[in-house]
């Protein structure tokens, strides 16, 4: 039961939803389009040569974490250099990559994802967070832990890349100051 809760996927007609229908914040904010777009080759993303370094980090970081199975409450433990979790939680996988951009400093819970950074998309990378699920949005690719669809290698549990953007109005967009 409790390894669901990161498992949650909207309806594709939930983007114009508001709040006031699933008891969340504001209605939600799609990323804009980056100012250039990845690649997706074999599972792992290619940072766009424009990118922030900052950026490239963070999809390193995430790349590092691609095919670990899912585990509730993986990702958690205190950040020790080269140790890796055997497996990844939804918040565990968003915040791994956030730390490697040197954006967190420690693994957050989806809730305080919430209130972490500023408020709405951002241009490079934006978290979207509510109270039992967080997720990115790099470069123009989604790195989520509950994958549904064709694009994304092998199991569709556990920390992926992919070029579809889910939709769903319950999730609060935050994104790193500048970026």
């Amino acid at each position: 039961m409790l390894a669901l809760v990161c498992v949650l996927v909207a309806a594709p007609g939930a983007m114009a939803q508001t709040s006031s229908m699933n008891g969340g914040g504001a209605t939600f904010q799609p990323p804009p389009p980056p100012p250039a777009k990845a690649k997706l080759v074999n599972g792992r993303l290619l940072a766009p040569a424009s990118a922030p370094t900052r950026i490239k980090r963070v999809i390193a970081a995430a790349n590092q974490i691609v095919e670990k199975p899912y585990i509730y409450g993986g990702g958690h433990r205190p950040y020790r250099r080269g140790v890796l979790d055997r497996g990844y939680d939804c918040s565990g996988s968003v915040s791994h990559a956030l730390h490697g951009g040197g954006f967190l400093r420690s693994p957050l819970p989806s809730g305080p994802l919430m209130s972490w950074g500023s408020s709405g998309p951002g241009r490079w990378l934006t978290v979207y967070a509510h109270s039992s699920h967080a997720y990115l949005v790099v470069a123009g690719f989604r790195f989520d832990t509950s994958m549904h669809d064709a694009d994304a290698p092998g199991p569709t549990t556990g920390p992926r890349w992919s070029k579809t953007l889910r939709r769903s109005s319950a999730f609060v967009a935050r994104h790193p100051s500048g970026y």
